[in-house]
C-alpha cells in the first residue's frame, strides 16, 4: 500500500522561507513523475512543480520560478520544496503526488497522478 505523508508546513512572514518534506512508503518509490500541488480555499488545486525520475528534468509553475525548488532522495524516499521569498499568494495547503502506470506526460493535471498525500499548510503573513 503507497502511502504519502507530508510535514514541514507552517506560519511564515512573507520573504521567508520553508521546506516542506513528502516521506513515501511501499514498494515502488519511482514511478514517472513526482510532483507538488497546491490549493488555496475557493481555488482549484494546482501545480507547482515536478521531477521526472528517468531524466532527472523539473518543472515549475511560473509562479514560483526562481522562488521554489524540488528536489528528492531515492534513498530515503523523501521529497523536499524547498519554498523561499514567500508571498502571501502561496498561502495553501500543499499536496505531494505520485504518478501512476497510467502517467500520459501531462504534469500540470492533478488527474495525471494516482498517489496524494494529506497536505501540509503553508500560511504567509505579509
Amino acid at each position: 500500500q503507497v502511502q504519502l505523508v507530508e510535514s514541514g508546513g507552517g506560519l511564515v512572514q512573507a520573504g521567508g522561507s520553508l521546506r516542506p518534506s513528502c516521506l513515501f512508503s511501499g514498494r515502488t518509490f519511482e514511478t514517472y513523475a513526482m510532483a507538488w500541488f497546491r490549493q488555496a480555499p475557493g481555488k482549484e488545486r494546482e501545480f507547482v512543480s515536478c521531477f521526472y525520475w528517468n531524466n532527472l528534468d523539473t518543472y515549475y509553475a511560473d509562479s514560483v520560478k526562481g522562488r521554489f525548488a524540488i528536489s528528492v532522495d531515492k534513498a530515503e524516499k523523501t521529497m523536499w520544496m524547498q519554498m523561499s521569498s514567500l508571498k502571501s499568494e502561496d498561502t495553501a495547503v500543499y499536496y505531494c503526488a505520485r504518478s501512476g502506470p497510467s502517467y500520459t506526460g501531462a504534469y500540470r493535471s492533478p488527474s495525471n497522478y494516482d498517489d496524494w498525500g494529506q497536505g501540509t499548510q503553508v500560511t504567509v503573513s505579509s
